[in-house]
Order: C-alpha cells, then structure tokens, then sequence
C-alpha cells in the first residue's frame, strides 16, 4: 500500500482527486484514455474507486508528469505490465451490483454499530 492512502474500500471522485492532487476532470479524462482506468459507479451514478485504482492512478500521474510521457506512451507502459504479469489490472472494472452490495453491507453494519453504541 502506497503511504497516505486511508484504508477504506472505495473512494469517491472527490476524494480521489484531493489524494493525487489533480482536479476530477483530469481524472475523468483519464478514464477515456486508459481502458484499464474503470471506477464502478453507486446507484447515485457516484464514481467509486478502489485502491488498485488510485494506485493506478498514481503511477499515471508519475508516468505523464515526472517521466513526461505522451499519454499514448503511459497507456503502452501501463498495458505493457499488464501482460507481463507484473501488475493485474481489472478490465472491466467492478460491476454496479457488487459495488451495491459491499456498500449496503457497510451500511448495514455502520447502524447497527451505531445503534449499538447508542444503547450503551
């Protein structure tokens, strides 16, 4: 795990942009570009990222802004590792259903929690 990244399942757009410092419309331009970059999205149609993804989203950045790659060039590199099996990147994403249902699971258990600690 990359240091300064929270433990949590998914992130939103937002929270994903203030990590890697970059406005969420580059990151949704990113999305377009790189086949591999697909965040499932919430019924609130909310993009959700995963932390392979902000990992992804990290070497990106580092390959367009610090090596100076063409994003024509990021993408042959990301891809590249891909098939060499140094990195497994998802390539479809996460479907919406189960994305549903790991957040209805959370939330389950967040009241219950909650109704918990209010009984104390």
């Amino acid at each position: 795990m990359i240091a300064g990244i929270p433990d949590k399942l998914f992130f939103k757009i937002g929270e994903v942009a203030k990590i890697v410092s970059l406005r969420p419309s580059v990151l949704r331009y990113w999305e377009t570009e790189f086949a591999v970059l697909k965040p499932g999205k919430s019924r609130a149609g909310q993009r959700l990222y995963t932390k392979k993804e902000l990992e992804l989203i990290l070497e990106i950045k580092k390959l367009l802004y610090t090596e100076k790659l063409t994003i024509e060039g990021a993408r042959k590199r990301i891809t590249g590792k891909g098939k060499k099996g140094i990195r497994e990147l998802p390539e479809a994403g996460y479907s919406s259903d189960s994305i549903r249902n790991v957040v209805h699971e959370v939330r389950e258990d967040l009241i219950m929690l909650r109704d918990s600690l209010q009984d104390s």
